[in-house]
């Protein structure tokens, strides 16, 4: 099917801000010359892309189809033309998808060492938890990915990079000084309020199905989507927290709570495409792991 270029830019813009009139700007067109070429495409395809109403625009499930497809082409379009710029000049771009708490804990570090040594290169961080990582860097909206493993929405990626091993431990403050230096079972465990990252993330992931293999079901008393937030509750009594142990340096005034059961190593792990011709800034990058 021969579709011009322009049409699926046009679309694209339009879905991605749900407004005919913001897409305009972005693309520096009339809004009639954003709409004429909506209505050239669904024409082209014979499916409604959008429905429109006079307060808001929402895509039919024909429009997401097609925009899950071209989200990432587009990106991927934007990724060339960063390329070709940056042959040109002695700078480039290196797009890095994290979570809070990698980028707190463990990444910055590298960052300060890499800027030091290639100052020209422009570093841009986009915070998400590891499961959102992963979806951009699928989606072309980064270029590495650091997250925990394992990582369920990993299996379609080709390449992974083993950074370091981790645990996790469990912490808890002075009120709960009753179960300090004794082990726990994961079933005395729930008897007290659990604190823990939220259903979004891989530390959930792996802490549920750990419970589920003593065929035990975790109920936590707390979600949140931020370690630091869970130290914090923890700090004050509100129960005991789980988080990785590359944490602990800012938990002085709280104790590990020790488990019977064993908790198995996870790792932190560099992930990306290797179909993707990969710059000379991204190299340089993951030569520091």
């Amino acid at each position: 099917m021969d579709i011009n270029y322009e049409l699926y830019k046009v679309f694209y813009h339009v879905a991605a801000t749900l407004s005919f009139s913001e897409a305009s700007k972005q693309l520096f067109i009339s809004q009639s010359a954003v709409s004429q070429s909506i209505k050239a495409l669904e024409k082209k395809l014979d499916q409604t892309l959008f429905i429109r109403s006079t307060k808001k625009v929402r895509l039919t499930p024909e429009g997401e189809i097609l925009l899950r497809h071209i989200e990432p082409a587009m990106n991927l379009i934007k990724r060339g033309e960063a390329q070709i710029m940056e042959a040109s000049s002695s700078g480039g771009q290196i797009r890095i998808g994290a979570s809070d708490t990698i980028c707190r804990y463990f990444l910055v570090p590298y960052l300060e060492k890499f800027h030091k040594a290639f100052p020209h290169i422009h570093i841009k961080v986009t915070n998400a938890t590891s499961i959102g990582c992963v979806e951009l860097l699928e989606s072309g909206q980064v270029d590495i990915s650091v997250t925990n493993f394992p990582n369920s929405h990993l299996r379609n990626l080709s390449s992974v990079k083993k950074i370091r091993n981790f645990k996790d431990v469990f912490i808890a403050s002075k009120e709960f000084e009753e179960i300090k230096g004794k082990k726990l079972t994961f079933h005395e465990l729930l008897e007290f309020p659990l604190l823990m990252l939220s259903k979004q993330s891989t530390t959930s992931e792996f802490l549920h199905n750990l419970f589920q293999q003593h065929q035990l079901d975790l109920v936590p008393e707390i979600e949140l989507s931020s370690n630091d937030l869970l130290i914090d509750l923890a700090r004050i009594g509100l129960g005991i927290a789980f988080i990785p142990d590359y944490c602990l340096k800012y938990t002085k005034d709280l104790f590990i709570v020790e488990t019977e059961e064993h908790l198995p190593e996870r790792e932190l792990v560099l992930a990306y495409n290797e179909h993707i011709p990969m710059t000379k800034a991204i190299e340089e990058f993951l030569n520091y792991f």
